[in-house]
């Protein structure tokens, strides 16, 4: 490196170090003379030339500066390199961001800014050179972005020399100005903002030569590359995106490169600085580690989901590819790796690396889906990948007895590299380095986030004292960016003022406590105090939508939309019948409940089934269920379980496995409240009757056992054992016996079917469900149970054919089960069970059972 150095005559000259050898310097920083020629160039310093230029007076400036600051060097552009030297010149320009980001102090000469006034008086006092300040020139330039963001030091002068500040004295002047970030000022890593962002900074500013649009971002973005002027900013930039494109992703990343898809992941409306967990995340999941985990936990509600969306939309350059998953529950997870696949095969379904994915079937098991895609994931070169697992509210622990409790290590990939980020309410996850994300800290903060969900910009001047009301209302929400953000959207909509809405909250605190003292914690009383004032102005507003948070409570959180509800049209409740009986009262109270921020447009997985879907927050529905249905209503318990069963399809209808999937976590909700006996059934035995089948359906065979149990003991009940109905429900608890390998309970149930059926048969006509595949001919079908009784019960074992034997368990398993009648199913058992049968060539031949 080449530094100046004012020699005790007065006389400039340059001494030259290797790199490590080079002491401590000055740089400055300034915009060029108009005239290039009055600068003072590298020739003039070695010939001892150029006192008369105009650009002499920076280096006198530069070099006082410097002996005043006790530094001997210094180093100025316009003469530390020999321009008419090319390779000089591109070593230079590729140092230069380095060069600057080493100095100890950076002098800003602004000739532009000044002073004094007309008649040399000085007013600093007044500070009129603010006005001059951000209208100066040096903040249009490109070079000056790194001269302002390279250096830890930096110091403004003007015109006369006099020091105006500092780059952190001056910082909100500068943000003006620039729309650089407070934290870039201060001096955060530049990779923890996003490339776009970075791009951003240098929107607007010019540059001589067009090349240098793209050259003057060479140090932001900590790339090199061969300078080639003439060739035009278009390709100037094509090379620089290619670069930076190296840098962050791999030299062969292009088979694993994924879109990423915005509409995936939720937006982060909320989110305020949280600079000290950033740069946590980062160091941790930008380590020398290849495989990388990060846990975000915390309460409800404090903003892990936001942090994460944070930091994706900083560090998105560094993955080829970046997956959103619900890990809500072990249905969402699989959904979620279904659509996980989809994206791959979409953006590389040419590529080699997908041919495991190609041979999956993405509407079957979703086991197998989930295999592929961690595979794809596991391979050797696929390495920058980032995965976020969000919402895993309800881990399988060893505490933890909750059938519906998620074991998250069989959907992590079982690669040795990539980057996993984790968000949980949970302290116990430990499927990586833990974070534990806590109440923000400054009050500013919880300005931040009252001032963008209430749409209020006046809220960031309240630390001048010009609103002290939300300064006091942030205290006592206690930092929770989620009630903050709940007083944000009611403010929003009413012309209330910040002091008034504080008493109100306070009112509301006061009876919450009386109303509802199961609420034990601060923070829940904070959270569910703004959601009930809110729930007041909604229910004056719109009943329906009021009555809609409360039905709410009676179905999963996830996934509302108005073709489920809309099996309610006949419900005793006005507002409910109005909701599900016209589409547009649907659309205007959910989009009532979207504006006061309680309900989002669900946009996490793209299904195809046309209506668009909402959800809650986890916290909001706790709420729903503690405070707004304190009191249990049976009514509408009853309507959400006739609406999720009347919604469910038979194997016949088009996507049918898709729409059970989409049901499945309201069906589990409502088998939770079956078994839980918090939901009288009386008349809904059908309703069970179509979650055990879907349940089946979806190989959830103890859940489907539960509601199955329930269907019979309400079917017997109220219609009799050998009910056609009940006798159903049998028949299916014998098809799950066997699916479950209880084959004793499965000859228990079809040998009652057969004992009951000449009972029953006068009542059966055509119509009875092909599922069941009773058949109608009773006297036949008892002559031949009778001859099949005697030979599996009376034969030796050793007598047997068992060529025979063999052929039939073949010919009975090659069906699907759901299309046997029950004697087959009932000989079934009993081979099974390795008792004897003769009559496999005269049972067989008779088509009727097959």
């Amino acid at each position: 490196m080449r530094l100046l150095e004012r020699k005790p005559n007065g006389e400039f000259g340059f001494q030259e170090f290797a790199k490590g050898d080079v002491p401590a310097y000055a740089i400055l920083s300034h915009t060029w003379l108009t005239d290039n020629n009055e600068e003072i160039s590298f020739h003039d310093v070695v010939a001892g030339t150029g006192k008369r230029k105009a650009g002499w007076k920076m280096l006198e400036f530069c070099a006082d500066k410097a002996s005043g600051d006790g530094l001997r060097y210094f180093w100025i552009d316009t003469c530390c390199i020999d321009k008419k030297n090319s390779s000089e010149l591109s070593r230079a320009i590729n140092s230069m961001f380095r060069w600057y980001q080493k100095a100890i102090r950076c002098y800003v000469y602004l000739t532009d800014v000044s002073l004094h006034d007309g008649q040399g008086t000085s007013q600093l006092d007044t500070s009129p050179w603010e006005a001059a300040f951000k209208k100066s020139r040096w903040f249009t330039r490109g070079w000056t972005l790194q001269e302002l963001l390279a250096p830890a030091q930096v110091d403004f002068f003007s015109l006369e020399g006099d020091r105006l500040g500092s780059k952190l004295t001056l910082q909100d002047f500068i943000h003006d100005i620039t729309g650089i970030p407070s934290a870039a000022l201060k001096g955060a890593p530049l990779e923890t903002f996003s490339r776009d962002e970075r791009m951003s900074w240098a929107s607007g500013r010019r540059t001589t030569e067009e090349e240098d649009h793209a050259y003057c971002l060479l140090g932001i973005f900590d790339v090199s590359m061969s300078l080639l002027y003439g060739e035009g900013q278009e390709k100037a930039y094509r090379r620089l995106q290619d670069e930076i494109d190296k840098i962050y992703r791999g030299h062969d990343s292009d088979q694993f490169v994924v879109g990423l898809d915005r509409l995936a992941i939720p937006e982060a409306a909320q989110f305020v600085a949280r600079e000290n967990e950033l740069a946590e995340m980062r160091r941790l999941l930008h380590g020398h580690n290849p495989l990388s985990a990060v846990v975000l936990h915390g309460l409800g509600g404090i903003g892990k989901t936001q942090l994460a969306i944070k930091y994706i939309t900083q560090h998105r350059e560094r993955y080829t590819a970046i997956f959103w998953l619900n890990a809500n529950d072990e249905g969402s997870l699989k959904l979620s790796f279904r659509y996980v696949a989809q994206r791959i095969l979409e953006d590389q379904g040419g590529s080699l690396s997908v041919a495991a994915l190609t041979n999956v079937d993405l509407d079957g098991n979703l086991d197998q889906v989930v295999s592929a895609v961690n595979n794809w994931l596991s391979l050797k070169t696929n390495t920058r990948w980032l995965m976020v697992y969000d919402n895993y509210d309800n881990p399988r622990t060893a505490g933890n007895l909750d059938p519906s409790a998620v074991d998250i290590r069989h959907f992590l990939p079982r690669a040795d590299h990539g980057s996993i980020i984790i968000t949980t309410r949970s302290a116990q996850v430990s499927q990586g380095y833990r974070i534990h994300i806590q109440k923000l800290q400054k009050v500013q903060e919880g300005l931040e986030i009252l001032s963008n969900t209430s749409k209020r910009g006046s809220i960031q001047n309240a630390l001048m004292k010009t609103d002290r009301g939300a300064i006091a209302l942030v205290k006592e929400l206690d930092g929770l960016p989620l009630a903050l953000s709940a007083a944000g959207a009611y403010l929003q909509h009413v012309t209330t003022d910040f002091s008034d809405y504080l008493r109100l909250h306070q009112a509301s605190w006061l009876k919450l406590q009386k109303t509802s003292p199961q609420l034990s914690s601060y923070e829940d009383r904070s959270l569910c105090t703004t959601w009930q004032i809110t729930f007041v102005r909604i229910e004056r507003q719109n009943a329906a939508a009021a009555k809609l948070l409360q039905w709410w409570a009676y179905f999963d959180r996830q996934d509302i939309w108005f073709e489920l509800l809309r099996h309610a049209s006949s419900a005793d409740d006005e507002w409910i019948r109005k909701l599900a009986k016209d589409e547009l009262n649907f659309n205007e109270a959910v989009t009532l409940l979207c504006s006061f921020g309680l309900v989002d447009i669900d946009q996490s997985l793209s299904l195809p089934l046309g209506a668009r879907r909402y959800s809650m927050h986890s916290c909001v529905h706790s709420w729903t269920v503690s405070v707004l249905n304190q009191k249990w209503n049976q009514g509408l318990a009853r309507l959400a379980l006739t609406c999720v069963a009347s919604e469910i399809p038979n194997s016949n209808a088009r996507d049918w496995w898709l729409l059970h999937r989409r049901l499945l976590q309201h069906a589990t909700r409502q088998g939770h409240f079956i078994v839980g006996d918090k939901v009288r059934t009386e008349g809904l035995e059908w309703a069970i009757d179509s979650l055990g089948a879907m349940y089946c359906d979806q190989d959830k065979l103890a859940e489907a056992e539960n509601i199955f149990l329930r269907a019979l003991q309400g079917k017997e009940k109220a219609l009799g054992p050998d009910h056609t109905s009940t006798l159903i429900t049998v028949h299916n608890l014998g098809l799950l016996y066997l699916n479950q390998g209880k084959l004793a309970e499965a000859e228990k149930m079809w040998s009652l079917v057969l004992s009951l059926h000449r009972h029953i048969y006068p009542r059966y006509t055509p119509c009875v469900p092909s599922v069941i595949s009773i058949p109608r001919r009773s006297a036949r079908i008892w002559q031949k149970k009778c001859i099949l009784e005697h030979y599996l019960d009376m034969q030796p074992f050793k007598d047997l054919p068992r060529d025979g034997i063999s052929k039939f368990k073949v010919d009975l398993r090659s069906c699907n089960p759901r299309q046997l009648g029950p004697l087959k199913l009932y000989v079934l058992s009993k081979l099974d069970q390795r008792k004897p049968n003769l009559v496999y060539e005269e049972f067989s031949a008779d088509s009727e059972y097959n």
